[in-house]
C-alpha cells in the first residue's frame, strides 16, 4: 500500500476548471477520474505496509540536549583528561571560544540489569528498566543550534514547515478511536518548548493530522466542554453534520474542506467523549503514587506521562510529552541542571514503563526518548557543556526493540560516534518500520513527493530490532 495525497486544493483547479480547459480529450479523462478518485484526508484506521511490531508510540521529547557522558555514555579516558586542553584533532570541530578543557562527568555510573548496561546515577528509575530498553549510543545530527536540530529531530529536515512524525504517522495509519485525536500535543503547563508549535505541527499536511494541545493543569483542551445538558449537545453535533454533508455535496473536490470539517467533527465528538480520557482524578491512588503525581519537583511530569498513557490505551496513534523551554540547555552550572531535570523526569519516565508492563501494552508500544543532540564534553565556561551533534544518546523501548540493548558506540571522549552511528533519517525509518510503516512508500504529494526521510539515504537500523 503506498500513501499518495492529492496537492491541496488552493494550488488545483476545480473540476470544472478542469473539464472546461482539458475538455473531453483523453488526458481530459484520465486527470478527471483521477480527481474523481482522489484519496480523502481522514484518520480511520489504515492497513499498514508490513507486519507492525508497535500500534501507538509515546515520543518523550527532551528539549534542550540531554549530556550523553552525564547520563548514558561513561567514559573513563574524559575523566583521565579532565582539565587538559582537547588535541589537535579537536580543534578544527570545535569552537574555541565557547569550549575549553576536557570536563569529566561528576557523576558516578554503575552497572544495571542482567544485560550489564551502564547508566549515570542520576537515572535510579531508568536504571530499574535497563533490561526493558535499547539504548542508542550513536546518534547524529546535522546542526548545533537548537531550531534546526528540533527540526530535523521532529520533520526530517533542518529546514521549517514540514510535518512533523506524529503527523506522518498518523497519516499513514490513522487512529483507532475516532472520539479522540489520532496525535496529542500534552504541554507542560509553564509553557511551550524552544520552537513552539512547530514540535507538532502537520506543516503542509492538513491540520487534521496536527498535535492536538492538552494539558495537566486547568482544562486539559480549551474550549471542549459543551455548553448545556449533553442530549442537546448530541443533537447540536447530529445537526452540524447533515449541514457539513450538505454544504460539502457540491464541493465535493475541495480536500482541504473536507479535512476542515473533519477537524471540527473530531472536536464535537470530543466534547461528549474525552472527558473519561482526560480526567486523572479517575485513576485510583497506587497510579498517582507510581508516577508521582503529588511529588513537589516531579508532579508536573509525572502528570503528563499518565495522561499519555490514558491516551494511548484508548486509542490515540501518537502522544507526544513536550517540556517546557530548554531544561537540558546546561551552558552553565552542567552538575546542578542536570540534577533538577532528572529529578522531575527519571521517575515519571521509569513509572510509565512499569505502567506499560503492568497493563500489557508495553509489547505493543514505542516509547522514544531523546533530545534534538547532546553536549560536548568540553567545558563550556566554567562548568557548562555547548550543544554537540557528531555524537549522543536517545533510548527506545517496548513495540519491536530489543531489550537490554546497547547500540553503537562514541570516541574514548563521547565526540564522535564511531561503532554503527544513526543518522536520523535511520531512526525515522526505524519508528516507521515497528509501525509497519515502509519510509520510501509513505509519501505525501506536495510540489514534489514528499517523505518523511525526504531524500536521504535511510535504513531501519536492524540491529535493535527484535
Amino acid at each position: 500500500m503506498s500513501h499518495v495525497l492529492h496537492t491541496p486544493i488552493r494550488h488545483m483547479l476545480s473540476r470544472r476548471d478542469v473539464f472546461s480547459r482539458l475538455g473531453a480529450s483523453l488526458g481530459g479523462l484520465a486527470l478527471g477520474s483521477l480527481l474523481q478518485g482522489a484519496a480523502r484526508y481522514d484518520v480511520l484506521p489504515k492497513q499498514p505496509h508490513l507486519p507492525p511490531k508497535a500500534k501507538r508510540v509515546i515520543l518523550l521529547f527532551q528539549n534542550g540536549g540531554p549530556s550523553q557522558m552525564d547520563l548514558f555514555d561513561p567514559k573513563p579516558e574524559l575523566q583521565k583528561r579532565h582539565g587538559q586542553k582537547p588535541g589537535d584533532g579537536f580543534i578544527n570541530t570545535v569552537d574555541i571560544k565557547k569550549t575549553g578543557t576536557w570536563m569529566g562527568s561528576p557523576f558516578k555510573f554503575a552497572s544495571h540489569g542482567q544485560c550489564g548496561m551502564e547508566l549515570s546515577n542520576l537515572l535510579p528509575g531508568l536504571a530499574q528498566h535497563a533490561d526493558d530498553i535499547t539504548l542508542i549510543r550513536s546518534m547524529i545530527s546535522e546542526h548545533s543550534n537548537h531550531e534546526q536540530a528540533i527540526w530535523y529531530f521532529n520533520t526530517g529536515l533542518t529546514t521549517p514547515g514540514r510535518p512533523s512524525m506524529g503527523s506522518w504517522v498518523t497519516y499513514g495509519l490513522g487512529t483507532e478511536n475516532q472520539d479522540l485525536p489520532a496525535y496529542a500535543a500534552i504541554l507542560h503547563p509553564k509553557g511551550l518548548p524552544v520552537d513552539g508549535t512547530r514540535n507538532y505541527s502537520s506543516g503542509w499536511m492538513p491540520p487534521l493530522y496536527q498535535g492536538m494541545v492538552m494539558r495537566t493543569e486547568g482544562t486539559p483542551v480549551l474550549n471542549l466542554k459543551p455548553q448545556g445538558p449533553a442530549a442537546v449537545a448530541a443533537a447540536r453535533f447530529s445537526l452540524m453534520q447533515d449541514l457539513n454533508r450538505e454544504h460539502f455535496r457540491p464541493r465535493a473536490d475541495q480536500l482541504e474542506l473536507e479535512a476542515r470539517i473533519a477537524s471540527y467533527e473530531l472536536a464535537a465528538r470530543m466534547q461528549l467523549a474525552a472527558t473519561d480520557a482526560l480526567d486523572l482524578s479517575r485513576e485510583p491512588r497506587s497510579m498517582h503514587d507510581l508516577y508521582g503525581t503529588g511529588d513537589e519537583e516531579a508532579g508536573i511530569h509525572a502528570r503528563q506521562l499518565l495522561l499519555a498513557r490514558r491516551l494511548s490505551e484508548r486509542g490515540v496513534r501518537f502522544v507526544q510529552v513536550l517540556l517546557n523551554g530548554q531544561p537540558w540547555d546546561t551552558h552553565q552550572k552542567n552538575e546542578s541542571g542536570n540534577r533538577d531535570i532528572c529529578r522531575k523526569t527519571d521517575g515519571p519516565a521509569a513509572a510509565l514503563l512499569t505502567d506499560l508492563k503492568q497493563r500489557g501494552l508495553f509489547e505493543d508500544t514505542l516509547v522514544i526518548w531523546g533530545g534534538e543532540f547532546g553536549r560536548t564534553p568540553m567545558a563550556q565556561g566554567k562548568d557548562g557543556r555547548d550543544h554537540h551533534k557528531f555524537g549522543f544518546s536517545v533510548w527506545l523501548a517496548g513495540g519491536g526493540v530489543k531489550r537490554g540493548h546497547v547500540h553503537g558506540a562514541t570516541d574514548d571522549f563521547g565526540y564522535h560516534a564511531t561503532e554503527k552511528p544513526v543518522t536520523m533519517a535511520d531512526f525515522h525509518a526505524t519508528i516507521l518500520h515497528l509501525l509497519g510503516l515502509d519510509h520510501n512508500r509513505l509519501t505525501y504529494q506536495h510540489v514534489r513527493e514528499e517523505k518523511l526521510t525526504d531524500v536521504r539515504p535511510a535504513q531501519a537500523v536492524r540491529d535493535i530490532l527484535a
